[in-house]
């Protein structure tokens, strides 16, 4: 473990490690806040199930649109960096939501107010989910490929880690301290990630060298058969960008070359700053239009969104459930999902050791199986049978709802493996933005799917009485992907070369 932390500190540099393992630790601890929201749309705002999950798709939309983050970092650099800066404005745009709401009390205490800064905080965490996604694609790409599945190793390991203290100490301070102190406890990381922006050296981009963002060679793909070459280095080639669109022709009388610089450096004046921006917005977007459009991308972001949408989003409802009929404290709750993200770094381990060559058919078939077994646990629970043969609701809770948050955790990391690889050069940010967005928007849908699916059931707090039913709707539909597994490639496992 030591000797894998060092070679990958050689390899990326210390302080990059520093602020991968931040940014992805403070996704995880955010399990600490949320859990806060959630009660308070409950017990301080008295909303019913299907209102509650109303504001969480609309305050985590900004997940579902992250391709537009990424266009922007990487067309548009802030005094000629790409990276850095926006990371700064993503950190404060999830700092300062959570310092107001904690502290003013007539803010939080409107269902419209809190969605709001609800809203722009997750903006700031999207965003900077983007930006350092962004910097991991650029670093593998660099020469380090090999340390792919290490670097997204240590991110999710970093978030479990997260998501264990955030859920362990979530439950302690529900209990024992008020809500807007949670809101302004939670600020101390972002604030902490602030300071950490400037550890990271980055290299500035000058005016006079830059060029529009490398075009995707749409050629260089197989996307019929789903080959075995889906991960070929040479099944991407780096198209060289076309110099001559950024000159200005002298055809004014009068006009003057400027003098080359540098290496690389364009010989004649590029057209003023504006114009540029334009023309790498236009060209990163002609290049995402084109990656999107192979089949070996298209295909599986289609099964990936389908998996979502197709599959109601039950688990306010079960919140309300657990929290209302079962009676069960924010401190176990919080237990049990320190089991599902302990499941997450032990699934993480068992696929970098066993499952890298598995069918990625296969692995998707077994997490929807698995899916829909801990499902009917879940309907046990609901029934009540549990407690005829004398287990108790803990138990059930404890090996249904957490275990299912750690497969559907679990059968994301090929995909992240394989998006960072299919990254073309200069819209890496964009690129990898759109992939996870697919995922974001299918997982808002499914979330107003399931609260359609409780309305037309009459689920409501306190009237629990069809959500048996409402669970059998929802494992019968876990099945629905199985059947679009062909938008799979065949031949294609996690391994990531």
């Amino acid at each position: 473990m030591i000797q894998w932390l060092k070679r990958l500190r050689a390899a990326f540099g210390a302080s990059f490690l520093w602020l991968v393992c931040l940014v992805y630790f403070t996704q995880g601890f955010r399990s600490f806040v949320w859990t806060a929201v959630s009660y308070q749309l409950k017990d301080r705002l008295k909303l019913s199930p299907s209102s509650s999950q109303f504001v969480f798709s609309i305050a985590f939309f900004p997940w579902s649109i992250k391709p537009l983050y990424g266009i922007v970092s990487d067309c548009i650099p802030i005094k000629g960096r790409k990276r850095v800066p926006y990371l700064v404005i993503a950190t404060v745009l999830s700092l300062v939501p959570w310092l107001i709401l904690g502290l003013n009390a007539t803010l939080r205490s409107s269902k419209w107010n809190l969605m709001t800064f609800l809203t722009v905080q997750n903006l700031g965490s999207a965003m900077a989910d983007v930006v350092v996604d962004a910097m991991i694609a650029e670093a593998v790409r660099r020469e380090r490929a090999t340390f792919a599945g290490d670097l997204q190793s240590i991110s999710w390991f970093s978030m479990a880690l997260g998501g264990i203290c955030g859920s362990l100490s979530g439950g302690y301070a529900l209990t024992n301290l008020q809500i807007h102190t949670i809101f302004l406890l939670f600020s101390v990381l972002p604030s902490i990630q602030l300071l950490s922006c400037g550890l990271v050296e980055e290299k500035s981009v000058t005016v006079d060298s830059k060029v529009l963002p490398e075009f995707y060679d749409s050629s260089s793909v197989d996307g019929v058969n789903g080959n075995s070459s889906f991960l070929d280095e040479d099944s991407f080639s780096e198209k060289k960008p076309n110099i001559s669109m950024l000159r200005r022709k002298k055809s004014r009388k009068g006009g003057k070359k400027k003098r080359g610089t540098g290496k690389g450096q364009i010989a004649e004046k590029v057209d003023s700053l504006p114009s540029w921006w334009f023309r790498s917005l236009k060209a990163a977007t002609f290049s995402l239009c084109h990656a999107f459009k192979q089949p070996l991308i298209l295909r599986p972001m289609a099964w990936f969104f389908l998996a979502h949408v197709s599959i109601p989003n039950l688990s306010t409802v079960m919140f309300y459930y657990q929290t209302e009929f079962l009676s069960l404290e924010a401190s176990f709750l919080g237990t049990a999902r320190v089991v599902g993200w302990l499941g997450l770094m032990l699934g993480t381990f068992v696929y970098n050791q066993y499952l890298k060559t598995m069918k990625l058919r296969r692995i998707l078939m077994l997490s929807h199986v698995g899916l829909s077994f801990l499902g009917l646990l879940d309907m046990v629970l609901v029934s009540r049978v549990n407690l005829t043969y004398g287990i108790s609701d803990r138990i059930m809770v404890l090996c249904g709802s957490a275990l299912s948050d750690a497969i559907n955790q679990f059968k994301f990391m090929p995909f992240l493996i394989l998006s960072g690889q299919l990254c073309p050069p200069g819209i890496e940010g964009t690129l990898f933005a759109l992939f996870m967005s697919i995922n974001n928007l299918g997982s808002t849908l499914g979330s107003f799917v399931g609260a359609g699916l409780a309305s037309a059931l009459n689920i409501s707090s306190g009237s629990f009485d069809n959500l048996s039913l409402g669970i059998a709707i929802q494992v019968l539909c876990t099945f629905i992907p199985v059947g679009f597994l062909f938008l799979i490639p065949k031949e294609v496992t996690g391994v990531s070369a």
